[in-house]
C-alpha cells in the first residue's frame, strides 16, 4: 500500500480493495504491506482472486481513521496553545 495510506490501515480494521470491503488481518508498517482473508463465498463473488501478484488495485482506507485524525488534529492544536499559556503563566510567577 502507499506509505501515506498505511496509518489508516489497522489490524481488524476495514479496507476496500477494488470496491470490496475486507477486514485487515495483519499489517507490516515497515514494509507498507497488509494481509486479509477471503472466505470461499467472497472468493467466488469478487474480482480480487483474479488479480495477479503485483497487479494494481484501488485501495480505500476506512473513513473512521480519517475522522479520528481530523478530530485529534484540532485537539492537539488546542493542547499546544494551552501548554504555551501554562508556560507563560509559570514564567510570569517566577
Amino acid at each position: 500500500a502507499p506509505a501515506a495510506m498505511m496509518p489508516y490501515i489497522v489490524p481488524k480494521g476495514f479496507i476496500a480493495v477494488d470496491g470490496t470491503s475486507l477486514t485487515v488481518c495483519d499489517v507490516d508498517y515497515a514494509a507498507n504491506t497488509f494481509s486479509f482473508m477471503l472466505i470461499a463465498y467472497t472468493q467466488q463473488h469478487v474480482v480480487i482472486p483474479t488479480k495477479k501478484a503485483g497487479q494494481g488495485v484501488n485501495l480505500e482506507a476506512d473513513v473512521i481513521g480519517k475522522y479520528v485524525e481530523r478530530s485529534l488534529a484540532g485537539f492537539i492544536g488546542r493542547m499546544d496553545e494551552l501548554e504555551e499559556r501554562v508556560k507563560s503563566l509559570e514564567a510570569a510567577t517566577k
